[in-house]
């Protein structure tokens, strides 16, 4: 375990790489994708994966948006309502996509390995509901024995008939955000959650049997202080999860109109943005958890922690995953499918989405086709926020490149980036110190070739600090 002191960076690096950047979950990002896409791409690409990646396992991901009130700091495609015909409109445009997708794989040579439900909040759907989307899937794809199945919890709103039906069904591991137990900061971004509750939720998820409990942590909300934090790790800390997630706020009002309901004024200033994070890592990494990568923790025998030892772990849109070879196939509105060669995106609106699988096929929007420079670079790009680690020659015979040639003049960018000690360089491979880890974004920015196509004003991407 490396000590926390080493991933401290001085003031002056931070303001120094303290720009607006993506945090690549995918690669190219989706400000590159195209509009305009429709049944004959959708299933275009469909096609071509079924026939080059026949078998390579698939991973499935379920979007459901609803919520019964809307925490302001949420970046997610949600939808306050509670109109359960709509709900119902939905699982049943829902159900239809999953039967016409699922009719294009061959289910005996592409068993599931993975399913995560995100949202909104799914556990807004009441257990019969629950079930009917379960089923929907488990019935047309061939999900395997082992397979990894989760979901994310809203403490507030999950109740033990829920959990019951869910860890029937087969849920085997679950995530709740929990962001601050402060009662000030919780007031303050419309998210009330007392301690109580949570810490009883997973002790009953823990009783029930399921195999992993997470949680997500924000810093940056309004009115937190290190205090106060420090406050919530140690509550935290006795829950012991699995694995933490340790997310920096994005204000980002120009995208998110419901985050100007928090007053900027309020907010921490980067430098106590900074101490708050630096004094987690410490506190995570001095009771026995691994940094994954940019906002991850895991305990040291978790499946993240061993399969970034092995240097296998992958990421995607549902996170970081051990399921490191499989293609991702997406269901409802905003989602999106990485189809190895390919991108596509959903209608985002949830009207918008029922009314596409009404009168059409499916409700591809959005969508991108890889360049073998493309997948190259996404490579690459995976294996810095993976496995903090770059295999030169492993690159090289993958994509049938010479690694230095190719990749000459992002070397040359990274030299500064070395010698302000957020890389290593070596003649065979490339690898993120502590320090780097901090600023991952910075250093995968440098295999960007979009970015400096792209005018500064146009990149309307977070801080990377």
């Amino acid at each position: 375990m490396r000590p926390s002191n080493e991933f401290k960076v001085p003031r002056d690096l931070l303001d120094k790489y303290n720009t607006a950047g993506p945090r690549y979950t995918s690669y190219p990002t989706a400000p590159e994708w195209q509009d305009g896409w429709g049944d004959a791409e959708g299933f275009e690409v469909l096609a071509q994966n079924n026939a080059e990646r026949a078998d390579v396992p698939l991973s499935l991901y379920v979007h459901l948006p609803f919520c019964h009130k809307l925490c302001f700091f949420c970046g997610c495609n949600m939808l306050v309502t509670q109109k359960q015909d709509l709900v119902t409109s939905y699982l049943d445009a829902l159900e239809l996509e999953i039967d016409r997708v699922s009719r294009r794989f061959d289910h005996a040579r592409r068993p599931v390995v993975q399913i995560h439900w995100g949202g909104g909040t799914p556990t807004y759907l009441k257990p019969d509901q629950l079930a009917r989307v379960f089923n929907a899937l488990s019935s047309r794809f061939n999900v395997a024995q082992d397979a990894e199945i989760s979901l994310e919890l809203h403490p507030a709103v999950t109740s033990d008939e829920q959990l019951v039906t869910l860890k029937q069904l087969g849920f085997n591991r679950v995530s709740m955000g929990i962001q601050d137990f402060d009662a000030k900061v919780q007031q303050a971004v419309n998210r009330i959650q007392p301690y109580e509750l949570t810490r009883d939720l997973i002790a009953r998820c823990r009783e029930l049997g399921f195999d992993s409990v997470n949680t997500d942590l924000m810093y940056g909300l309004p009115h937190q202080g290190l205090a106060g934090f420090e406050a919530t790790l140690d509550l935290v800390l006795g829950i012991r999860p699995d694995r933490i997630a340790l997310f920096n706020y994005a204000h980002v009002p120009w995208l998110k109109k419901h985050m100007e309901a928090i007053k900027e004024a309020d907010l921490p200033t980067p430098d106590e943005k900074l101490r708050i994070f630096e004094m987690a890592i410490g506190r995570l990494l001095d009771v026995g958890y691994r940094y994954i990568g940019m906002d991850h923790f895991a305990l040291p025998d978790d499946e993240l922690s061993r399969a970034q030892e092995a240097r296998t772990l992958r990421r995607n849109f549902m996170g970081y995953t051990t399921c490191a070879d499989s293609d991702l196939i997406a269901f409802g509105c905003s989602s999106i499918s990485d189809m190895d060669r390919a991108y596509t995106q959903n209608e985002r609106n949830v009207q918008d989405y029922i009314a596409a699988i009404g009168s059409r096929e499916l409700a591809t929007k959005r969508g991108m086709r890889l360049s073998d420079d493309d997948r190259l670079r996404r490579d690459v790009i995976n294996d810095l926020f993976c496995n903090l680690y770059v295999d030169k020659q492993a690159v090289a015979a993958k994509h049938g490149v010479a690694f230095d040639a190719t990749f000459a003049k992002e070397l040359a960018a990274l030299a500064p980036l070395a010698a302000d000690g957020l890389v290593e360089l070596a003649p065979d491979h490339l690898h993120i110190t502590p320090r780097g880890q901090i600023l991952l974004r910075n250093v995968a920015m440098v295999f960007d070739a979009y970015l400096d196509k792209r005018p500064a004003s146009e990149r309307r991407f977070s801080k990377t600090v």
